[in-house]
Parts: structure tokens; C-alpha cells; sequence
């Protein structure tokens, strides 16, 4: 109960990035999904701690000069 809070805390900036920002950004995200859905997918997916360093890993990738794109889904949790 208390880390699905600790969760949501930290998804929150993430969708109001995503609301708020993002749209007046443009397209950049060179991934499927994108980072910041990514970021939220990895943070349900593996709590707050590893899902935070699984998405700052992604955004360091998503860059024009030498980064990766494509197809990127995020690992699955074999709980």
C-alpha cells in the first residue's frame, strides 16, 4: 500500500509533464513507448527505486548524437 503511494508521488510530475509540457515540445522521443511513458511503465512495473534508475538509463539513451531508437519496452518484473 504505502510504496503503490510512494509510486504515485513520483508518476505525478511525470503526467503533469505530460499534460502540461510535452505537448508544446513536439515529437522527440525516438522510442516506442515514449520516455515519460516509459518512465511510467518501469515505475509500476519495479517500484519507485529501479524503475527511476531503468528510466533515467532510457533518457540518457534517447539522444540524436549516438543514442538508440526504436522498439524499447520495459523488462518484465518475474516477481
Amino acid at each position: 500500500m504505502l510504496s503503490k503511494v510512494f509510486s504515485k508521488l513520483f508518476i505525478i510530475p511525470i503526467r503533469i509533464y505530460q499534460i502540461a509540457l510535452s505537448p508544446f515540445l513536439g515529437q522527440n522521443c525516438a522510442h516506442i513507448p515514449t520516455c515519460s511513458n516509459y518512465a511510467i511503465q518501469a515505475i509500476n512495473e519495479w517500484g519507485v527505486f529501479k524503475g527511476t534508475w531503468l528510466a533515467s538509463k532510457r533518457i540518457i539513451r534517447c539522444n540524436p548524437w549516438w543514442g538508440t531508437h526504436g522498439e524499447d519496452p520495459v523488462p518484465t518484473n518475474k516477481k
